[in-house]
């Protein structure tokens, strides 16, 4: 464990990927810029090279050049942080300068590393695969203005990628609540543009409006949250909130503040009733951006819930959490339930991915219930059973292997919008025929999502449930009566699992027996980037599922490094 201040030459080592990006925010602002713009001395005729405006080059005027610099960016930052994981992440503990009262700001450790590896993978293969969603109007030589227009709002849509990923990441490292909300921040705004980056379509414009208005209230009332627990214990500071909370948590102020916290935190993890937004946002997002919706940025949302369920508000066992547990089950049996119902009903493939994941965030809200039942309830105390460690690894598995199938049924969904719609299900029609390898990686994905083995999903899902019934069963000598209640979660799971199948076959029948839209008939638009990324997830989809055990130790030492804050 080390101990660093913030802006020493240690702090820079330990923040390397965020510093990685930090660089590629400055090249996209700069390098796209570049030209051959000169300045004039006062008073004189000489005119020296400026570099920034005038006639740009024409490797600098190459629209594709902001992606490329964002893609090799978020990679180098992937690759930063896998290296890390390599052999253990030792604890590096950042505080602030101040000599006097330094408080600790950020903390690297394997937990806040899994979810980099999370943000930066995601964002990763959403932006290479961005290449072929933005419309680029020619390359080099004269252009209309509305033609240029285009084309230079592909550095803005890269630059709101980057942000993104950085707010993601100051969310994984934060020690501190309030700095917690600036990462978050940070990163919804940039989740907003990029919802309604396609302006000049109606859904996009009506996605992001929507999405906007929904996610600030939920971010003012997290907000408010906030400042009614500084105000109950005087500082944000995690290991201070907990410290707290287990002395006088049950008093109404902290317990109100802490609701109204969680309220953010369920918005971005679109769990039921605060999930309203999302499926009109996934629906009119472009489909990679869709795809970091229902990967990076849910993760995002479980880092906030991980961190204020399991260490700040963990009541003693002594004190009781009957409500708690209650009120946290019940959530995450409504989320899982309305996910796959409402999904069962939709026709719009996005919509349908988009209640697919609130289905999977009650799954995880579930597995919480689960590791809060085992470390709160006082029926375990005394039992020395890793249950709870074993849970937390497969929530976090889960989060991770979600990036490839997840975000790899979007990037189909992709190459279907650029050759004119992807809102409905007969858009897939006759797939096998057009294309049967595109077809066979959409097959792979959904039987992945449904937790068909020996996909990676069904190791992830496989994981969540025994981890639940370990803890229901802790306890059991006889009967079902003898049981904790959270058994009948891992049951409600496994019902609602087999609920998902239908609508994710549904899928897999429409390719392969129904014949294509009229006028749809021929080949999909080329684009070697998306493609490159969904051969990327069809890999990753399948060698996890089969060699998934050095993921798996590296889940369990993340999770282990966040229990020693229990």
């Amino acid at each position: 464990m080390e101990t660093t201040h913030a802006f020493t030459p240690e702090f820079y080592t330990a923040v390397m990927p965020e510093m990685l990006l930090f660089f590629g925010l400055l090249a996209l602002m700069i390098i796209p810029n570049l030209g051959k713009g000169t300045f004039r001395i006062r008073g004189t005729q000489i005119r020296l090279p400026w570099f920034l405006g005038g006639q740009r080059y024409a490797w600098s005027s190459n629209p594709h050049l902001p992606a490329w610099i964002a893609t090799i960016t978020l990679t180098g930052a992937f690759f930063a942080v896998a290296d890390s994981l390599r052999g253990g992440v030792d604890a590096v503990h950042i505080v602030s300068s101040d000599a006097e009262s330094a408080k600790e700001i950020l903390m690297i450790n394997g937990f806040s590393r899994v979810f980099e590896l999370i943000f930066f993978g995601a964002l990763a293969l959403a932006s290479f695969s961005s290449m072929n969603r933005l419309r680029v109007e020619g390359v080099g030589g004269k252009l209309k203005v509305e033609q240029l227009y285009n084309n230079r709002r592909q550095a803005d849509f890269y630059i709101l990628m980057l942000t993104c990923g950085l707010g993601m990441s100051v969310v994984a490292l934060a020690q501190d609540l309030f700095v917690l909300f600036i990462g978050l921040e940070l990163a919804s705004f940039s989740t907003y543009v990029l919802v309604a980056f396609l302006k000049e379509t109606k859904a996009g414009s009506e996605a992001g409006m929507k999405y906007f208005i929904v996610g600030s209230v939920a971010s003012g009332v997290g907000l408010y949250g906030l400042s009614m627990l500084y105000l109950w214990a005087g500082s944000l500071q995690f290991d201070v909130l907990a410290s707290t909370f287990a002395v006088s948590g049950t008093e109404p102020l902290p317990l109100i503040g802490i609701g109204f916290v969680l309220v953010g935190f369920g918005f971005k993890v679109s769990a039921a009733p605060f999930h309203f937004a999302a499926p009109d946002a996934y629906a009119g997002a472009s489909s990679p951006v869709a795809g970091v919706l229902a990967t990076a940025s849910k993760a995002m949302g479980m880092v906030g819930l991980i961190r204020m369920l399991l260490i700040v508000a963990a009541p003693d066992a002594s004190d009781g959490s009957a409500v708690w547990l209650v009120c946290l089950g019940a959530l995450a049996a409504l989320t899982m339930t309305w996910g796959n119902l409402a999904a069962l009903g939709s026709t719009n493939p996005k919509r349908m991915l988009a209640y697919s994941s609130v289905a999977h965030a009650g799954y995880m809200l579930a597995g919480l219930t689960a590791v809060g039942a085992w470390t709160w309830d006082p029926t375990f105390a005394g039992n020395e059973s890793d249950a709870a460690l074993m849970i937390l690894t497969a929530v976090l598995f889960h989060l991770l292997v979600l990036v490839a199938f997840k975000l790899g049924a979007f990037l189909v969904l992709s190459i279907l919008e650029s050759d004119g719609d992807a809102s409905r299900l007969s858009s897939l029609g006759g797939l096998a025929k057009r294309e049967p390898l595109l077809a066979f990686a959409m097959f792979i994905f959904m039987i992945s999502l449904a937790g068909v083995p020996p996909m990676a999903g069904f190791l992830s899902k496989l994981m969540v449930i025994m981890g639940i019934v370990n803890v229901g069963v802790g306890t059991g000598t006889g009967g079902l009566g003898d049981f904790h209640w959270v058994w009948w979660l891992a049951l409600l799971m496994v019902l609602n699992s087999a609920v998902s199948v239908f609508y994710y076959l549904r899928v897999a029948v429409v390719m392969f027996f129904d014949e294509p839209e009229e006028g749809r008939e021929g080949p999909l638009p080329t684009g070697w980037q998306v493609r490159t990324s969904i051969l990327v997830c069809v890999l990753a989809t399948v060698l996890i599922g089969v060699f998934g055990n050095s993921l798996l130790e590296m889940c369990r030492a993340a999770a282990e490094s966040l229990t020693t804050k229990w």
